[in-house]
């Protein structure tokens, strides 16, 4: 048992980093069945007692090489104090540039709230999406979340990629996590990822001056029976009918006008998306505020 307790506290500092100093150390008593008295020993580790540790060792050990293959393990890891390299998460400063090690920049983004959504709507990222969204609200119920877009939604050059469900997932959890979510359009945000634009916090939601924005009805593609189309038809028909009314809802627009303007896919402007009510202000740098964006100089030279 003391060559298991000592492989557990030489596994420990490998996690160490991602608990808080402040949880209190946990304490290991050792009996011997032989005497009455017994003896506790104070442990520097986190509040997780090192039998955890060890078990979780000779567990994998056990599965793949047996038991003495898990207790030699354990042997060599005690005389030899080999000690596991610690991964960085989170970028810190130490010296200059040189000193330092490469950052890891979606844990950066993510330590200071800012979830961002970079692609197309796939069941990963809807993953990834909904995890930090959940993970946010349980750090700080109150922080805001800033969500930056620049997405095509769930299609991709006329390609479905995903189901309209993918939106609808992380939709109803920004919906349903207590931190106000501030949305930003860093690019595009086309067809599913406009609803999510919308769906931001009212009076947070913006876009940078060249961004562009589109709405569009469902796209689906079908194959099978007949009677398979049937069924798969009605199904569109319900999504479609949920999308207008999500987008009447955060635009102010009556259902009938949604529905009229999805019948093609309705592109905006900036400028043109907050008279519309997709978004409600556009974010000039302080460089240029004249600057109206590239959709508007196309726009004025004719050229789209």
């Amino acid at each position: 048992m003391e060559v298991i307790g000592r492989a557990a506290e030489l596994c420990v500092p490998r996690r160490a980093h991602l608990w808080s100093s402040s949880i209190p150390c946990s304490s290991s008593s050792s009996s011997s069945s032989s005497s009455s008295s017994s003896s506790t020993t104070t442990t520097t580790t986190p509040q997780v007692s090192s039998s955890f540790f060890a078990s979780s060792v000779c567990q994998s050990s056990i599965a793949g090489n047996g038991m003495s293959s898990a207790w030699s393990t354990l042997h060599q890891s005690y005389h030899k104090g080999h000690r596991g390299i610690v991964t960085m998460v989170i970028p810190f400063q130490r010296g200059d540039a040189t000193q330092q090690p490469p950052p890891d920049l979606p844990s950066y983004l993510f330590k200071n709230r800012i979830v961002f959504l970079g692609m197309s709507l796939v069941p990963s990222v809807t993953e990834l999406i909904m995890a930090e969204l959940l993970y946010l609200q349980y750090e700080d119920p109150e922080k805001p979340i800033y969500m930056y877009i620049n997405s095509t939604g769930t299609t991709k050059d006329g390609e479905k990629l995903g189901y309209e469900t993918e939106a609808f997932a992380i939709y109803d959890t920004m919906r349903y996590v207590k931190p106000p979510i501030f949305t930003l359009c860093v690019g595009n945000a086309w067809g599913e990822a406009a609803l999510l634009l919308a769906a931001g916090s009212k009076g947070n939601r913006a876009t940078l001056p060249s961004a562009t924005i589109m709405i569009k009805q469902p796209i689906a593609q079908f194959r099978g029976q007949a009677t398979d189309l049937d069924i798969a038809r009605k199904e569109v028909r319900n999504v479609k009918a949920e999308l207008v009314g999500l987008y009447a809802r955060h635009t102010g627009h009556s259902p009938e006008k949604i529905e009229e303007d999805i019948r093609r896919p309705k592109y905006f402007s900036p400028e043109e998306a907050v008279e519309y009510g997709i978004i409600d202000k556009v974010l000039y740098s302080d460089k240029g505020d004249e600057r109206k964006g590239v959709v508007a100089d196309l726009r004025k030279a004719q050229l789209i």
